[in-house]
């Protein structure tokens, strides 16, 4: 760690705060806090598992701020919660099993991916609204084999990498269980801390962490989560998502150059 200097730390921690707000709002906060990781010298596998470890209390700090959304979802929850630990699990294991001269070489596409989903979120919403119109009653599908496979399936994607995994879940909720966007991402957030905290554990005990960076970025990403969260119905969110899907997009092309 000592390549990392005291500014390149206290710009991380910044870098922190903004990534658990963009979260709460948007999605696609590690779309910032990935690509500054990688900026300041950290491997590939050693930043994606940092980065992980350091956001993971701004879902801590989103859930905080839906708490009111939450309460009549636990249904939901316990339906939903297998899936998310069990794809974690998998993705994280494949993580720290494989290559990592493969995961370098999938960076580029996978920040490209996940910033072209983030720009696709909005026409996502509109044609989920055409499905299923928004209601103040919810509707749970508790033996809804789709939902549970979706969200399996992004949870895999969410340990092996992360990086909007919101906009994923929010998409698979919106499609089988229709609801107010509000609810929804609520328990967007409790999946997206259940996916993550099961990857933090196997990171914690067998991956590359840089221990010093999550104690800095930590704490602020967990301030910027609930910071999100209690503006994420007063603050539209198309403008954050377009110039973080533009950011993101510009990162996969510079680090398919330059990534070694």
């Amino acid at each position: 760690m000592d390549h990392v200097s005291a500014l390149e730390v206290v710009l991380l921690a910044l870098v922190a705060l903004l990534a658990g707000g963009i979260n709460a709002v948007a999605g696609g906060g590690s779309l910032l806090s990935f690509p500054a990781l990688l900026a300041v010298g950290l491997s590939p596998v050693s930043a994606n598992v940092t980065n992980t470890m350091s956001l993971v209390p701004g879902y801590i700090g989103g859930i905080a701020g839906f708490r009111d959304d939450l309460p009549q979802q636990r249904g939901r929850i316990r339906m939903l919660l297998p899936a998310a630990f069990a794809g974690s699990l998998i993705g994280a294991v494949v993580l720290l099993t494989t290559s990592g001269a493969v995961f370098r070489r999938l960076v580029p596409f996978l920040v490209l991916a996940a910033a072209v989903l983030l720009l696709l979120q909005p026409l996502l919403q509109r044609r989920l609204t055409r499905l299923h119109p928004e209601t103040r009653e919810p509707v749970v599908h508790e033996n809804d084999a789709a939902t549970i496979a979706s969200v399996f399936l992004a949870a895999i994607y969410g340990g092996y990498f992360g990086a909007v995994l919101g906009v994923m879940l929010l998409a698979v909720l919106g499609t089988f269980l229709p609801d107010d966007v509000h609810r929804l991402n609520a328990l967007k957030s409790v999946l997206q801390f259940a996916t993550n905290i099961i990857a933090v554990i196997v990171f914690a005990l067998f991956g590359p962490v840089q221990w010093l960076l999550v104690l800095c970025m930590a704490p602020m990403s967990l301030a910027g989560g609930w910071i999100g969260s209690r503006l994420s119905r007063r603050v539209h969110p198309r403008i954050l998502r377009t110039a973080i899907g533009v950011y993101g997009v510009g990162a996969a092309i510079t680090l398919a150059i330059t990534i070694r």
